[in-house]
């Protein structure tokens, strides 16, 4: 049966196809129908409406025998690419290669092209190929070709051995890039069709790259891989074609065939310890010329890349093979060559071994520490080179500065095996280093003005500050003595007022990471310092623009506000509400401002008299109060004799019935009443007015002689002992406080008539 679809609008046939018995239809969406025909032709049906879909499926379910409500006519196996592969290679009929003549060149170019579309036919016309020896035939007729100058034959053959890479065989690459063969298969690809004249692609391998032996290879297999490995990148990177983003891996075979031509040139030059012994003692010798020196970095260099493609295994052992021939201290010689390559290249070696294990210059830099003098260690010269980086735009010192982070990056010292490289090495390095580190820093801020403005010093500077803000997050201790006695962040902050804004800006990030660690060493230190006023002063400066500046500085109060650090809070509003009360585009100033007032409401209720601080029998029995603590007080007042100096006693009779009750109903009234009859039987005595009376009662005098105030400490704590009163909105830190009030002297009580 055939199924006919027909357009609504012309009646035009848009699709004619007959339904097949065995084929899987199935139905999508309600408005979709999709199957296959072929190997590689998929179709799809879709209809606007469900009406059409739902008639054109019941034909395909009548001829298929199926019910209409399912959903796939036929059950699909599922066959995984490699098996439907292998069948298929195994039924198919193999390639047939036309004889290899000049008169045929065409057609074996059709042939191959044709090949390329199937992974089945790829495979078929790779073994012919390779059985056949159809390449050395097919360099014959590129012979032939060049001696007749028969240009568009040479032109097919650029096309077949383009083809031919796109096999991806490395059967076929052993023989193109053999010794006898590398230069022809160069040869055809200069002939490109697209180009009018052809490339002199031989002639650069030939004549004008040169082999620079700087240590005489004795290996010959050694000595050939490391031509062969060069002439092939040649060919992946200049010769043939920039692959598209389609085609990207489509010469994955020749890039693997690279990689491990470079791993076995590696593991033989690693075997060869007469080769790598004469290679570092000529490295290190003073008599060395600066030339040959050079050539023999950049060989160090070549070497060090190739190990890139090692295992992890067998990097470990390559680099350990390098230090314990001395890599390190040779390095310590290279790196302040005068040569801008020699220096380049030893900077990219030490920055492989850092990025594989930075301990191996950790420990070798704590093996020097008792030997080697400061400006010779190799910390130290690493961090010289940084400083005197020559270049404009710092590509050295930004390379040397990322060398250092890695160093000094705790994170990865955890994992040694060594549990103290840690603190050995940051102890090592704020000894012996970090002065070096920010000497360019003090050098330029000993002023109120930073000394120097040109880009490249400001640059270096943007460098150290960016490593030193990366120490305060990471080494707490010893970069926080480093700034506390050196007064780094004062002298960091005369770089608010360069005129780079990308340096006020690592000025501020320094000090915006000293104040996210909420450390009161530092507030202390900040407040002391008044290391505020650059900060604010920039701000000012910058006059409100809507920049990087001001987001950064008002994100910094901000965080003070968010994370409620009190003293930073109190000191800036005390010193500088005056200027930032005027900011009111946004309201961190106004929000700092009721954090201040807030915290001052909460001292003052802290330090207002609170009747706790009353001895109990004078206490008004509305509050709360544990029963156990009652008694004992009541137990210890009722029981101890008082004398007091004049000797008058208080009863605990009636009388002080009626005073507990005429406290109860104005406590403020009866104290005035018992001052004011006070003073009139000793005139001399007490002249306090009834508006102190309060106070007088609540405070003790030192004319207090004998009385439960004289008594041992322990009895006075028990007789003063705080009662438990809730307080709303009480905190821990003001109950503590309000303890230093338990044991403040009262005077002496008034006598009851």
């Amino acid at each position: 049966m055939i199924t006919r679809c027909t357009a609504e609008s012309d009646g035009s046939l848009l699709l004619e196809s007959k339904i097949q018995p065995d084929t899987a239809y199935q139905k999508q969406q309600d408005t979709l129908i999709v199957w296959s025909e072929g190997d590689n032709f998929d179709l799809a049906l879709s209809f606007q409406e469900k009406a059409g879909c739902d008639e054109i499926w019941e034909k395909i379910c009548q001829v298929q025998g199926k019910d209409p409500s399912v959903e796939i006519t036929q059950d699909i196996v599922e066959e995984s690419e490699d098996e439907r592969f292998d069948e298929m290679s195994d039924s198919a009929p193999p390639i047939d290669l036309p004889p290899c003549e000049l008169s045929r060149l065409e057609e074996i170019n059709e042939v191959i092209s044709s090949c390329l579309t199937s992974p089945m036919r790829k495979e078929k016309l790779a073994v012919a190929i390779e059985n056949e020896g159809y390449i050395r035939k097919l360099l014959n007729l590129f012979h032939m070709c060049e001696d007749l100058d028969n240009t568009e034959g040479l032109h097919y053959l650029y096309e077949v051995f383009k083809n031919i890479f796109l096999l991806n065989k490395n059967a076929l690459f052993e023989v193109m890039f053999g010794d006898d063969s590398i230069f022809d298969v160069v040869g055809c690809l200069e002939y490109d069709p697209s180009t009018p004249t052809p490339k002199k692609h031989r002639e650069y391998l030939k004549e004008l790259a040169r082999f620079k032996e700087v240590i005489p290879i004795t290996n010959a297999d050694l000595l050939a891989k490391i031509h062969q490995t060069y002439r092939v990148q040649y060919i992946q990177d200049v010769v043939l074609p920039t692959p598209s983003v389609f085609e990207d891996n489509m010469l994955s075979t020749l890039s693997s065939f690279i990689f491990f031509n470079k791993v076995e040139i590696v593991t033989l030059i690693q075997e060869d310890e007469k080769f790598l012994t004469e290679l570092f003692g000529h490295l290190t010798e003073e008599s060395t010329e600066e030339t040959k020196r050079r050539d023999l970095v950049l060989f160090l260099k070549e070497f060090c890349n190739f190990s890139q493609n090692l295992q992890p295994q067998g990097k470990e052992s390559f680099y350990k093979t390098l230090t314990s021939l001395g890599i390190l201290s040779a390095l310590e010689i290279t790196l302040t060559s005068d040569d801008p390559q020699t220096k380049s290249a030893s900077i990219d070696i030490l920055t492989y071994i850092v990025e594989f294990n930075p301990s191996f210059v950790r420990d070798y830099t704590l093996q020097q520490s008792n030997n080697t003098d400061e400006d010779q260690m190799l910390l130290n010269v690493i961090i010289d080179q940084m400083i005197c980086d020559t270049d404009s735009e710092l590509g050295g010192a930004v390379q040397l500065m990322g060398v250092l982070r890695i160093l000094l990056d705790p994170e990865n010292m955890m994992a040694s095996i060594n549990k103290s490289e840690k603190t050995d090495f940051l102890n090592y390095f704020y000894k012996h280093s970090v002065n070096v580190l920010i000497a360019p820093l003090l050098t330029n801020t000993l002023s109120d003005w930073p000394a120097k403005e040109d880009y490249q010093t400001v640059q270096l500077l943007g460098l150290i500050l960016e490593l030193l803000s990366f120490c305060v997050e990471h080494h707490t201790y010893h970069i926080k003595n480093c700034i506390l006695s050196k007064d780094l962040l004062r002298r960091i902050l005369v770089l608010m007022k360069s005129t780079h804004t990308f340096l006020v800006l690592c000025a501020l990030r320094f000090m915006r990471k000293i104040i996210a660690l909420k450390d009161e060493f530092y507030n202390r230190h900040i407040i002391k310092g008044n290391l505020f006023a650059p900060v604010v002063d920039a701000f000012i400066r910058n006059n409100g623009r809507y920049n990087l500046l001001d987001s950064a500085i008002l994100e910094m109060f901000e965080f003070i506000k968010l994370e409620d650090i009190k003293t930073l809070c109190i000191h800036v509003v005390e010193n500088f509400s005056k200027v930032l009360d005027d900011i009111d585009y946004v309201q961190t100033f106004k929000s700092l401002k009721m954090r201040y007032d807030q915290h001052l409401d909460k001292i003052k209720d802290r330090d207002r008299p609170s009747l706790d601080s009353v001895p109990s029998i004078l206490r008004n029995s509305r509050y709360r109060r544990d029963q156990r603590q009652l008694e004992e007080e009541e137990e210890m007042w009722f029981n101890d004799e008082e004398e007091f100096d004049d000797g008058d006693s208080v009863v605990p009779g009636p009388d002080a019935d009626i005073l507990a009750k005429k406290l109860d109903s104005d406590l403020n009234s009866t104290l005035a009443k018992l001052v004011e009859k006070k003073n009139d039987t000793n005139p001399g005595k007490l002249t306090t007015s009834p508006s102190k009376a309060m106070n007088n009662n609540m405070n003790m005098s030192n004319s207090v002689s004998s009385s439960p105030l004289n008594a041992t400490p322990s009895e006075k704590s028990s007789l003063f002992k705080k009662g438990l009163v809730d307080y709303e909105g009480d905190s821990d830190d003001e109950d503590d406080e309000g303890n230093g009030d338990l044991l403040t002297p009262v005077h002496k009580r008034a006598r009851l008539s």
